[in-house]
C-alpha cells in the first residue's frame, strides 16, 4: 500500500514521507496501523483533532445528521444544523466581538479563511497593504503564501515577531518584545519607511510552524492599541490556536485581546473539513458573492464542530489544557542539563516545542530533529517537526490527553533525544 501510494501521489505529499503508516483505526490518542502497532498520536491532524480520534460525542453528532435525512450539501442556504452551529460558536467568542459580529463560511480549509479575512479588510478600508510577520504560517494559497514567512516578491510588510531564542534584537524576553512594538509603531509613523496604508495586521497568538513562539500578553496588547489607533484591523489568525488548544479558548484570550476579525478551522470542524470568518459588523461591506466556495455549506462538519465546541466549553478542557501543558512544559525544560541539544523549550497549553540544535555551535540541527522524530516513531509516538530549519519537536496531542498518557508521551520523548544523540 505504502509502495502504491508512492507511486501515485504526488511528490508535494508531506507526512506520509516521515510518517510511513498505514492508519486502520484510531480512538483518542491511538491509532493502530496495518501492521497492528499502536501509536500515541501527537500529531492530531495538524492540530485538529481537539478531542482526539473518533470521540464519542462527534460521532453520535455525526450520525444524527446522516439518519435524520438532512441534506448533506446546501452551499451557503440556512440549516437547524447550521444555526446550532453559529449559535454554539458565537457563545464562545470574546463577548465583545459576539456581541456584534457577523460570521462568513468560507471553502473547507484555513487558507481559504485567510483569503476571504484579506479580502474583507481590503475591502471595509479600500487599501491593499498588509502587516505580516517573520516566521508566520497562514496556508498555501497565493495570498496566504504572501502573508507567510517564507513569501517573496510580495507587497507584505514584514514585522519582527517576538521570540526569546533567536530573538531579532538580541535580548529576548520582555525587552525584545517591546523594541519589536517600537518597530511596528516607528514603520506605522515614518512618512519616509515606505509602508503604505496597509488594510490589516495578520498574527498568529502563537506562531506554530513558525516553531511555536507565543506572543507575549503585553506586546500582544500593544499590536492591539497600534492598530486601533491608526484603524488597522486586527486578524488573529485561530486556525491552529482556537478551541482550548493554547490553555484559553482562543490565543489572544490570553492577553484579554480582541480583535476584528478571527480566522477559525481546524478543531471547529470537530475532525472534519470547516472554516469559517467571524468579524466586527462594521467590516461587512463586500458584495454578494465577494467571497464563495462550493463546500462552505458542510453539515455533518457543522454538526461535529457543534459537539466539539460544547464539550470543549462544558468540560473546562481549556483549564485542563493550560494545567496539563504547564507540567509537561516543566518537564520537558528538566531535559536542558542533561540533554546539552535541547537548547530552549516553550509552547502554551497543548501546543509545545523543543528546539533541538548543535551544542557545540549552536546552529539548527534539522538532522537531529529528524532523527528524534524517526526515533519516537520507532517508539510508537508521532511527533511532527516545525521552525525556521525544521529543528524543533513539535506536541499537539488532544485536549483529552489522561495523565498517564502524558507521562507516556514525556517518557518516548526522551528516550528518543537520548537514542537520537547516541548515533
Amino acid at each position: 500500500m505504502l509502495r502504491r501510494q508512492a507511486q501515485r501521489e504526488s511528490a508535494a505529499r508531506t507526512y506520509a514521507r516521515s510518517l510511513p503508516i498505514v492508519p486502520v483505526r484510531a480512538r483518542g490518542l491511538t491509532i493502530e496501523g496495518a501492521d497492528g502497532r499502536r501509536y500515541l498520536d501527537c500529531l492530531s491532524g495538524a492540530g485538529t483533532l481537539a478531542l482526539g480520534h473518533n470521540h464519542p460525542v462527534v460521532l453520535e453528532a455525526i450520525r444524527g445528521v446522516l439518519d435524520s435525512g438532512a441534506p448533506l450539501h446546501v452551499l451557503d442556504l440556512a440549516t437547524p444544523v447550521k444555526d446550532a452551529f453559529t449559535t454554539e460558536l458565537f457563545a464562545n467568542l470574546p463577548a465583545e466581538l459576539a456581541a456584534d459580529a457577523r460570521i462568513q463560511f468560507c471553502g473547507p480549509a484555513g487558507t481559504d479563511a485567510v483569503e476571504a479575512a484579506l479580502t474583507l479588510v481590503r475591502t471595509a478600508t479600500g487599501r491593499s497593504g498588509l502587516l505580516a510577520f517573520t516566521g508566520a504560517y497562514h496556508g498555501m494559497t497565493t495570498g496566504a503564501l504572501a502573508a507567510s514567512g517564507g513569501a517573496t516578491d510580495v507587497r507584505v510588510t514584514r514585522l519582527p515577531y517576538p521570540q526569546d531564542h533567536r530573538c531579532p534584537f538580541g535580548v529576548g524576553g520582555a525587552e525584545g518584545a517591546e523594541l519589536s512594538a517600537r518597530w511596528t509603531r516607528s514603520l506605522l509613523d515614518d512618512p519616509k519607511s515606505g509602508v503604505p496604508e496597509p488594510a490589516g495586521m495578520i498574527l498568529e497568538p502563537v506562531q506554530g510552524e513558525g516553531g511555536v513562539h507565543p506572543a507575549p500578553d503585553a506586546w500582544l496588547r500593544r499590536m492591539r492599541e497600534i492598530t486601533a489607533e491608526r484603524g488597522i484591523p486586527l486578524i488573529a489568525d485561530e486556525v491552529q490556536t482556537g478551541v482550548g488548544r493554547t490553555g484559553a479558548f482562543w490565543g489572544v484570550d490570553h492577553a484579554g485581546v480582541v480583535p476584528d476579525v478571527m480566522v477559525l478551522s481546524k478543531a471547529i470542524g470537530g475532525s472534519l473539513p470547516l472554516a469559517v470568518i467571524v468579524y466586527r459588523a462594521e467590516l461587512d461591506q463586500w458584495a454578494p458573492g465577494a467571497h464563495a466556495g462550493t463546500f462552505r455549506g458542510n453539515q455533518l462538519a457543522m454538526a461535529a464542530g457543534t459537539a466539539t465546541l460544547a464539550y470543549v466549553r462544558e468540560n473546562g478542557l481549556a483549564e485542563r489544557a493550560r494545567t496539563l501543558g504547564a507540567h509537561m512544559l516543566a518537564a520537558l525544560r528538566g531535559l536542558m542539563p542533561t540533554h546539552p541539544c535541547v537548547v530552549d523549550v516553550r509552547g502554551r497549553g497543548l501546543m509545545l516545542g523543543v528546539e533541538l540544535a548543535d551544542p557545540d555551535t549552536g546552529e539548527a540541527a534539522p538532522a537531529l530533529a529528524g532523527a528524534v522524530r524517526q526515533a519516537c516513531l520507532d517508539r510508537g509516538l508521532i511527533v511532527e517537526l516545525g521552525g525556521r530549519h525544521s529543528s524543533v519537536v513539535r506536541l499537539l496531542p488532544p485536549l483529552t490527553l489522561t495523565d498517564e498518557q502524558a507521562a507516556a508521551v514525556l517518557d518516548r520523548l526522551a528516550d528518543a533525544i537520548s537514542a537520537a544523540t547516541r548515533r
